[in-house]
């Protein structure tokens, strides 16, 4: 473990360095270039002074805009190097500005969902685990959840295609990279294809085929061929279990030679191409299910938070009838009693709630919330009659 984390703590700095190392080539390789020309057909003053290092220092001083005036240009072709290379400068300088931030935003952009993701799928994540948090509601949030992330999936093609050294760039907590998400995203779709009882897989498919594209377009940029995975991430003893676990939460995965081939199939087209991002980006792929114990853990944390003072740290859902009485009695002034909560525990039980209504907004997309009045959402079936797929 130990080993794991230095592993981690230096690997975490190899993205920021190598872009700033990029950034120190570019500007050496531009002030070496004009230095060059200045050698070749330059002449400089005071006379007797164009040794090499000499006309470094002036497209140096020129290149940075520093104006000394030390050591200048003295004939034509000198004077229009120092030109063009002052203009190159600024230029230069203006790249770098205006690219730092792009990169960083790309950045931040992608790792929003994937810490959205220890709330939805564990940590580290697993498909079993974000379908079975779900549960029978998925049949309603099923769909919009997978169209976030098509989208995230297209974003993180166009971005670290555009910009590749943001594929070097690890998250900032432990069991957590977008290697790990694209794949549990994959998992996800792949399980709904290839079937899950009363739960239509038009928009699993949508976002699976988004998802492989990534996977296989950024394994290609990174120059990493396709290797299966070795050992299998989901043997037949796991896959089992994996469909006992979901039953559990009212998930009934079809069973039989077809869904299994289906299954199989799906695992096969994408399964080698993250596993090669894995090893190339030194990320680990996630498991199917979560590790023991693990989901446990995640459910007597929901029924701590939510299960306290009638099943909600306020005595309810907003506007259920337990809020309001919990309020009249305080108004009134009524006595505490026994055992009851303090007020120190309802001020944390209400930071609480805060958090996760705040997770809740922005995990449905909900871009203005100070907005009183909203277009209503397109429903499910006329996006997909619109985008061809009915």
């Amino acid at each position: 473990m130990f080993h794991g984390e230095r592993r981690e703590n230096f690997l975490s700095f190899y993205g920021p360095l190598s872009l700033l190392f990029l950034v120190a080539v570019w500007a050496v390789g531009m002030i070496l270039g004009f230095g060059l020309l200045q050698w070749g057909g330059g002449r400089i003053h005071p006379a007797g002074s164009g040794s090499f290092a000499t006309l470094l220092y002036l497209s140096a001083s020129t290149f940075f805009p520093l104006g000394l005036g030390d050591v200048t240009p003295a004939n034509s072709f000198a004077r229009m190097v120092t030109a063009v290379e002052a203009g190159a400068g600024f230029g230069f300088l203006a790249l770098v500005i205006s690219y730092l931030p792009v990169l960083y935003q790309s950045f931040s952009r992608r790792e929003v969902r994937i810490s959205m993701l220890d709330e939805r799928a564990g940590s580290p994540p697993s498909a079993g685990e974000l379908l079975g948090r779900r549960g029978s509601t998925y049949k309603e949030t099923g769909a919009r959840f997978l169209r976030d992330w098509e989208l995230w999936s297209a974003e993180l093609l166009e971005s670290h295609l555009s910009y590749p050294v943001l594929g070097y760039f690890r998250s900032q907590h432990d069991n957590q990279s977008w290697v790990a998400g694209l794949t549990v995203i994959l998992d996800t779709c792949a399980l709904v294809i290839a079937g899950v009882d009363g739960i239509i897989d038009d928009y699993a498919r949508l976002t699976f085929a988004m998802a492989r594209h990534a996977s296989v377009d950024l394994a290609s940029m990174l120059g990493t061929p396709p290797v299966p995975p070795t050992p299998d991430r989901l043997p037949a003893e796991d896959l089992q279990r994996l469909r006992e676990f979901l039953a559990e939460r009212g998930l009934n995965l079809r069973t039989g030679e077809e869904a299994e081939s289906v299954l199989s199939d799906l695992r096969a087209s994408y399964e080698p191409y993250a596993n090669s991002l894995s090893r190339r980006l030194r990320m680990p792929l996630p498991p199917w299910l979560p590790p023991e114990g693990a989901a446990a853990a995640a459910l007597a944390a929901a029924r701590g938070r939510r299960g306290q003072l009638g099943g909600h740290p306020l005595g309810g859902p907003l506007g259920a009838p337990g809020a309001p009485r919990l309020r009249a009695a305080h108004a009134r002034g009524a006595p505490r009693r026994a055992g009851s909560p303090s007020k120190a525990v309802l001020v944390e039980e209400l930071h609480r709630l805060v958090a996760d209504l705040a997770v809740d907004v922005v995990g449905r997309g909900v871009r203005d919330v100070g907005e009183e009045e909203t277009a209503p959402e397109a429903p499910v079936e006329q996006d997909l009659a619109q985008r061809g797929h009915r």
